[in-house]
């Protein structure tokens, strides 16, 4: 009952506030398979980050977001609101009896647009039916390599979809600069209307390869043609350099176009990653070496940047305390835009208005993750419990990409009741149904015995 009064009164100030002022535009970037550590705002001593980091100084910073720890899981949980656990069926899909995000926003009167990385149902419809009224992506029904080849087709003259249209680059045209201008040119179309932008870059997903500002960038290339990228593994820390500054860049251009345009302060820009680095990258962070682990459920892999700026709306801070998880985007925007949230909305994410705004509190205990591939874990800042293969491990995290496996029968009585806690919700979420269609296992085929000649 305190929760749903608690729902009530924020949807009444919500709509009071908006009532008065004008709907903010909302553009929301998320990087690809881009950790924590890789944001020199955030500690990274191998990148430089400029844009994202004046994005920081000026905006909201948190330290403890964490994402799923791969891309369509993430991907799910940030467009829906919900837990994994709810909704994920397979890899590389988005159920389509789902609502998004964009399906609420428009409902608010926004105009809503994706570009980047899809990967989330191959109908020619799919981002129309999830929401988004324009859409220019990479590996929307198309695989990712090039047809009869084994060239990658995300970067150097690549090949996109734009409003369910096969469009082929062949002049040296870079697959994240193409997105960009899309966005761009959508938010001077729309600059006269609230719009909401849904960036889930291509950057900096392997093939770790050259951009338009590396030494080695062939304007020519057809695309990698090995999964990580050319040359060894320093090679690659190069080029992935490369690819995180490039994709500071990027959002440095989608800040000077909203400028130019007289928008700036009047848009709410959220930047994150949808999951920790992947190897073989190696970054130096705070002095010390952080080892990217993408598709594992631990720091490394889940650790991800969130900075949200509102110019003369969020006050610059940094949260070295507040629990971020991707579901709580879907009621952040719902609660900013005046958007209603979806009909019978479980509250598997917790608006972070109240502290963005700094006029209020919020009481995220917990982050959930449910990750297809094996492991259940619910954590705070310092503790956390994983369910593995059976196991149940005791966490407890005395700094970033620290983790120390405790004995439950050990710990402190305060340790052992905050464990239970969790716990709790592990065992709680274990009773939620779930859409999950695990994969039926490979069978392998009997060897033929052959005859020995006689």
């Amino acid at each position: 009952m305190i929760k749903v009064f608690s729902l009530i009164l924020t949807s009444m100030l919500c709509f009071r506030i908006l009532a008065t002022d004008e709907k903010p535009n909302i553009v929301l970037i998320m990087a690809d398979d881009m950790g924590y550590e890789c944001l020199s705002s955030n500690g990274s001593q191998d990148y430089n980050t400029p844009e994202l980091d004046k994005l920081a100084a000026k905006g909201m910073r948190f330290e403890q977001c964490f994402a799923n720890p791969i891309c369509t899981p993430s991907r799910v949980k940030i467009m829906t609101g919900l837990y994994n656990k709810r909704n994920f069926t397979r890899f590389g899909v988005l159920d389509r009896s789902q609502t998004t995000f964009a399906h609420q926003l428009k409902k608010a009167g926004y105009a809503t647009a994706i570009a980047g990385k899809w990967q989330l149902g191959k109908e020619k419809d799919a981002p129309q039916h999830f929401g988004f009224d324009q859409a220019c992506l990479w590996q929307h029904f198309r695989p990712k390599v090039k047809p009869g080849t084994s060239f990658d087709s995300r970067f150097p003259n690549p090949q996109l979809e734009i409003n369910g249209e096969v469009v082929d680059y062949k002049n040296g045209e870079y697959g994240p600069d193409v997105c960009a201008d899309f966005i761009c040119d959508f938010m001077e179309t729309n600059k006269e209307k609230p719009f909401f932008v849904y960036y889930p870059m291509i950057l900096t997903h392997c093939p770790f390869d050259a951009t338009p500002d590396s030494v080695t960038w062939d304007p020519k290339s057809p695309g990698s043609k090995t999964y990580k990228g050319p040359g060894d593994d320093k090679q690659k820390k190069i080029h992935f350099r490369d690819m995180v500054q490039y994709a500071d860049k990027i959002v440095g251009k989608i800040i000077t176009k909203l400028e130019a345009l007289g928008l700036r302060d009047n848009t709410i820009v959220i930047f994150t990653g949808d999951n920790g680095t992947d190897s073989p990258i190696k970054t130096q962070w705070n002095d010390r070496e952080v080892v990217g682990k993408k598709g594992r459920v631990l720091d490394e892999g889940t650790r991800v940047p969130f900075i949200v700026n509102w110019p003369g709306k969020i006050s610059p801070k940094v949260q070295d305390k507040e629990l971020v998880e991707f579901s709580d985007i879907m009621p952040t925007l719902c609660e900013i835009s005046g958007a209603p949230l979806p009909e019978n909305y479980p509250e598997d994410g917790l608006s972070l208005w109240p502290v963005l705004s700094g006029e209020g509190s919020r009481d995220k205990k917990q982050i959930y993750i449910w990750y297809f591939k094996g492991g259940e874990w619910a954590r705070n800042v310092s503790h956390g419990v994983l369910k593995d293969k059976g196991k149940v491990i005791y966490q407890k995290f005395p700094a970033h990409f620290k983790e120390e496996k405790v004995d439950f029968d050990s710990s402190s009585e305060r340790d052992q009741a905050t464990f239970m806690n969790l716990k709790q919700v592990l065992d709680e979420m274990d009773q939620q149904p779930s859409l999950f269609k695990a994969p039926k296992p490979k069978l392998k085929k009997a060897k033929k015995n052959k005859k020995k000649k006689s």
